[in-house]
């Protein structure tokens, strides 16, 4: 552990004396540079009566920034204690407080990185694949700072912004612990996790979610100069509303990736491993579904009428995912169960993740069902088919899910089929034109990109951290659970 704490601290530390250098040789850009125009200097006097008057700066409005605020806080719910219980209960009893732990642990390391270093590199104008060290430790931003919305004239505060976008962060590396519980070291889970975080999150939400804004678009020429500045996968097009490819299928080949390279728990498939705790894996999932609404209709960054569509998105697709998964559970083997019910609800919410503010509720319902039901079978016949111990299904939920849902947001995101279509910011009203089969081709780059650029990234990482500290606990400290031989404690004492 002492190896992995100087490792670290010399990783990072080299990191950011880098970013320090950089955000120092470089002048600072203003926080609001994307949302409102730049300030200019005070005219001359004997001009002042001739010159036009500065535009006057933009302000958040109190309520778009007490709904993002509350956002915030339900995505943190999500995670702690949303996802730490759900994951929590499906795994034995033995292992409960190190999966805890884990979620706890890489939840708060994350949001510390984030501050460092995170933000700066996700959200900055850069190069197609990575923003710059301008904003490194957050600096440059203050109380006064504002961020684009997706309104024209609507902005809400930075540090808002970038609270909330901290909450996304955390979640992604949380869900990947569920691919490899119950037999990797901690040191294991926090290394890959910071190295995996820094080459693979930030670049790929750079490259689907960075743009200049909205008010930086007023003609065909500065649409141009903003396409040619976002995101690569912005700049072509794609659509994903809070995080289908940068959340879901993103951590999900991260933790297929960790399920083959540490290998299959002690008797696995030999062994009786079900879960300990059905009741708190419920609980967990309601927390989930709870905290999914500040993810999902958050991620319109305003309060408005896309904010309540990607609401009531949020809630039928998982009613809809939640009964296909039981009904597909009931023909296939008589029964439905607790754990269908649990598993479908979060194979919905992850499904409708890209597509929440894009789609209308039938096209909602739609994805629901057919992510219940892929997802069921994502979790018995592909699990058996790719023949990994992915310990809680982190594939094939998020993976199966997250590619659902970004492909079938470009088949209901069309007009015809009660989508809102693409909002065309020259002409300022919705694009005349949406071609359900070009959209769906460019959702597709989107979603080969993310798995490919996650797996390389995945995989290196995992051997420099098998490396340095070593991936796997010794078959005794599994056996003996990792509660008692990684922290010393018990959930439960009898």
């Amino acid at each position: 552990m002492k190896k992995f704490i100087a490792t670290l601290a010399l990783g990072l530390g080299l990191v950011f004396a880098h970013g320090v250098s950089l955000a120092e040789d470089a002048p600072a850009k203003p926080a609001a540079e994307a949302t409102a125009p730049a300030a200019t200097p005070a005219p001359a006097a004997a001009a002042e009566a001739e010159a036009p008057a500065a535009a006057p700066a933009l302000v958040p409005n109190k309520g778009d920034t007490a709904w993002m605020t509350v956002a915030t806080v339900l995505v943190i719910l999500m995670t702690i204690p949303g996802l730490a219980l759900f994951y929590g209960g499906l795994v034995r009893s033995k292992n409960m407080l190190s999966v805890l732990m884990q979620v706890f642990v890489v939840t708060s390391l994350i949001y510390v990185l984030w501050v460092l270093y995170g933000y700066t590199l996700a959200f900055t104008a850069g190069n197609p694949f990575f923003g710059s060290f301008d904003k490194v430790f957050f600096k440059g931003i203050t109380p006064d700072s504002v961020a684009a919305t997706f309104s024209k004239g609507v902005v809400i505060p930075e540090f808002t912004f970038a609270a909330f976008q901290a909450t996304f962060a955390a979640i992604t590396c949380a869900l990947i612990v569920g691919a490899f519980a119950e037999r990797i070291k901690f040191s294991a889970v926090l290394l890959f996790c910071a190295l995996w975080f820094t080459f693979s999150y930030l670049p790929v939400a750079h490259m689907v979610w960075y743009w200049d804004g909205p008010d930086a678009i007023t003609d065909e020429k500065t649409l141009e100069t903003v396409t040619a500045a976002a995101g690569w996968l912005w700049a072509k097009g794609a659509l994903d509303f809070a995080g289908g490819t940068v959340v879901h299928i993103n951590a999900a080949v991260a933790g297929l990736v960790g399920a083959f390279m540490v290998g299959k728990r002690l008797g696995y498939g030999k062994e009786s491993m079900a879960p300990h705790s059905l009741t708190l894996t419920m609980v967990g999932a309601a927390l989930l579904w709870v905290g999914w609404f500040g993810f999902n209709a958050g991620s319109n960054l305003e309060a408005n009428g896309l904010t309540a569509l990607a609401f009531v998105n949020t809630l039928v697709a998982t009613a809809m995912a939640t009964l296909a998964w039981i009904a597909g559970e009931a023909l296939a083997k008589g029964k439905a169960s607790m754990l269908g019910a649990a598993s479908g609800a979060v194979a919905g919410l992850v499904a409708i993740t890209p597509a929440c503010g894009f789609v209308g509720p039938m096209g909602a319902i739609v994805i629901g069902l057919v992510a219940g039901l892929l997802c069921l079978w994502g979790v018995n016949g592909l699990k058996r088919l790719l023949g990994a111990d992915d310990t809680l299904d982190v594939f094939g939920v998020h993976g199966v899910g997250g590619i659902v849902g970004a492909l079938l947001t470009g088949v209901f995101a069309a007009p015809s089929l009660g989508g809102t279509g693409i909002y065309d910011y020259v002409a300022n009203a919705v694009a005349a034109d949406y071609s359900i089969k070009g959209q769906v081709w460019i959702q597709l780059q989107a979603v080969i990109t993310t798995i490919i650029w996650s797996g390389v990234v995945s995989v290196i990482a995992y051997k420099l951290v098998d490396i340095v500290v070593g991936l796997r606990v010794t078959e005794e400290e599994e056996r003996e659970g990792l509660d008692i031989s990684s922290h010393g404690e018990t959930a439960y004492h009898r």
